[in-house]
Order: structure tokens, then C-alpha cells, then sequence
């Protein structure tokens, strides 16, 4: 996107564009969703009427253009929509240039990680996949996915299971409860406010990871707590976090400096 200020910009320039349209298809009882420059709008207009108002709201600024695609299904952003039959169906849709490529499993990378890969791609399939069926298939393509990054089967299974638990989910989906559960994990996930951090009683301390120091958090937190047990400064909490090693695009990666004085 270039500057980092380039998607506040392009929200705000958006913002205006698109009042008189938002306030077109809320009269006319339709959905409006915008994410950037990707516009959804669900309403009970004929198509030609709406092929008009599109021609029409293109006059509204010379530099934005929209493009329709007008139907009983549409592709929005990764999900895919459709009616199928009144009944409103939907699952993950992929680019045609999407490729199976993710953080290899024997890469060095903490474990947390490649277990959050796997949590995010499963969480996401219970969401977008309206049907049980779907779901099904969602999970296969995502344990083929992972199977081509070298991720165990034993270890796809375990996160499969443990990712159920953790979204309080306490037997198997099938075809009878998934609805049930589907919409318990859609109505919880509400989004947590961070806590706020006391930097006088916690102490961040950062590591480079490689696949040696796996076991130094444990052996860091037993030494701290066998010389620092009882004295005052055990008070102050010590977390640890890791940096990746650097790799070929971080070496190459070179960020310019901005001359304040020009």
C-alpha cells in the first residue's frame, strides 16, 4: 500500500465518496459494506435499475471507477456468497492465484506460531462455511495445505481438537450441531481490550530465536524464581519474547531515514 498513511487516506477519501450512496441503499431498505476500496451492497433493485445508479455514482468523482459484478453469487474479499435458493450460503473463497504457502513447520520459528496458523485458518472456515459440508471441505484444503508445508498429521489433529476446546466447544462438529455451534463461536468472539501493562512491575526481556533455545523460558523463569524467590524483586514479573532470526528480506530490507532539516 506505500506509506503507511496510504489506507487511512484512501478510508477518509472513501468516507465522503460515499455518503450519498450509503444513504441511497439504506432508504431503499438494502446493506451497504465497504472494506477500503471493495463495496458489498445486498438490495431488492432490478438489475437494470442498478446498473443505472452505478453509471450514475461513477459521475460522482472523475478518479474513483466502479466495476459491478451483479448476481445470485459473489466473491467478497475471502468469503463467498450465494443464494441459493433464498437460503443464503456461504464459505471461504481463495484467488485464483492463491497458492498453498505458509510458515514452514520445520522452520525456526517458535511453536506458538505455527500453532496460530492453524487456529486462524480453522477459526475462519467455522465462520465463513454456512453448511457442515462445507466446513468438511474447508478443513481438508487446510490439512492439505499444511501437509505440503511439511506440518505432521499428528499435530494438525492435535491443534484441530484443541482449537474446539478452546472455543468452548466440547464434542465433535457434525451435522446435527454444527449450526448450534457455529453461531456460539460468531456471537463470542468479541474482541478483548488489551490490558493495561504496569512497566514498574513487569520486565520485558527479548531473544533472538533459534531452535537451541527452545527450552530457555522454562530454565530462565526456574533460575529467577530459585535466586530471586524471596527477595524484593521478585515483585517485578519478567516476560519473554522472541525476535526472528533475520532472513534474506529482512537483510535486504533497508528503511530510509527522513531528512527533517529539507
Amino acid at each position: 500500500m506505500g506509506s503507511p498513511l496510504t489506507l487511512t487516506m484512501a478510508n477518509c477519501y472513501m468516507f465522503f465518496y460515499e455518503r450519498d450512496i450509503v444513504k441511497q441503499v439504506n432508504n431503499s431498505g438494502g446493506l451497504y459494506f465497504r472494506y477500503i476500496d471493495d463495496i458489498f451492497i445486498t438490495i431488492n433493485w432490478p438489475a437494470r435499475h442498478l446498473f443505472k445508479q452505478i453509471h450514475r455514482w461513477n459521475h460522482f468523482d472523475e478518479n474513483i471507477k466502479l466495476s459491478e459484478n451483479i448476481g445470485s453469487n459473489v466473491d467478497f474479499l475471502d468469503l463467498h456468497i450465494e443464494n441459493q435458493d433464498g437460503k443464503l450460503f456461504t464459505t471461504v473463497y481463495q484467488k485464483p492465484s492463491y497458492e498453498p504457502y505458509y510458515l514452514p513447520f520445520n522452520s525456526i520459528h517458535p511453536l506458538h506460531m505455527k500453532k496460530n496458523i492453524v487456529f486462524t485458518m480453522l477459526l475462519r472456515a467455522i465462520r465463513y462455511c454456512s453448511t457442515f459440508q462445507a466446513y468438511l471441505n474447508e478443513r481438508e484444503k487446510i490439512r492439505m495445505a499444511l501437509l505440503m508445508n511439511k506440518y505432521p498429521n499428528k499435530f494438525i489433529d492435535e491443534q484441530y481438537n484443541g482449537i474446539l476446546l478452546k472455543l468452548n466447544i466440547d464434542r465433535p462438529l457434525t451435522f446435527n450441531n454444527y449450526e448450534n455451534y457455529r453461531e456460539k463461536v460468531i456471537n463470542s468472539l468479541v474482541k478483548q481490550e488489551k490490558m493495561p501493562i504496569d512497566y514498574g512491575k513487569k520486565m520485558f526481556v527479548h531473544f533472538t530465536y533459534c531452535s537451541s533455545m527452545k527450552t530457555f523460558p522454562s530454565k530462565f523463569h526456574a533460575l529467577w524464581n530459585e535466586y530471586f524467590g524471596q527477595s524484593p524483586i521478585n515483585e517485578i514479573i519478567p516476560v519473554l519474547g522472541t525476535r526472528n532470526v533475520k532472513n534474506l528480506q529482512r537483510r535486504l530490507t533497508h528503511t530510509r531515514s527522513i531528512d527533517i532539516d529539507n
